[in-house]
Formats: C-alpha cells, structure tokens, sequence
C-alpha cells in the first residue's frame, strides 16, 4: 500500500494526466491504467452525460448507450449537483452550448 497521502496521490495522478500531449499518448496510459471494464464504463458514463446534455430523455439514452436506468440517473445527479467537470469539458470540446 502506498504510504502518500490520499490528496498526495490524486494530485499525482491528476498531474500525470495533464502531462500527456496527445490522443495516443491518453489512449495507451488510460490502457495501462485502468481495466477493459473500467474504461468502458467510464466511456459509457461519458456517452450518457453528452446525451443528457444534449437534452434526451432516459428511454433514448438508455437505446443509445445501453446503460442502466441507475447509471443515467447518477450521471444526471453528477450534471444537476455535480462540481461542473462535464460542463468544462463539454464547453472545450463542443464549444458554448446555450441551452
């Protein structure tokens, strides 16, 4: 067990992250770092909270993504009470969404 601090850790990690330059580069260390099943559910995770942010509703993305009821419901919590993470990224990568 690593004796760091958990915020040591995370800080870390998070920094580690930030340092890849490249698509690739995110792809093998995400690959590396985390389990098939692990990236596919963050992916899932991901997927559902672009189709809520998009504005559809739970029967279509649950058709799309294939993710449980549970999981669409968590990701909206996480959009509606979240720390903002999605809408930061959605706002990088999709430009200003007015809704």
């Amino acid at each position: 067990m690593n004796k760091l601090p958990r915020k040591q850790r995370s800080d870390d990690m998070y920094k580690a992250i930030l340092s890849l330059e490249t698509m690739e580069e995110c792809k093998q260390f995400f690959d590396d770092l985390c389990t098939v099943t692990e990236l596919l559910a963050m992916e899932q995770r991901f997927q559902v909270a672009s189709c809520l942010d998009k504005g559809m509703i739970y029967n279509d993305i649950l058709a799309e993504t294939g993710a449980s009821s549970a999981t669409i419901s968590r990701v909206n919590r996480s959009l509606q009470y979240g720390r903002g993470g999605y809408e930061v990224v959605f706002d990088r990568i999709y430009g200003d969404r007015k809704k």
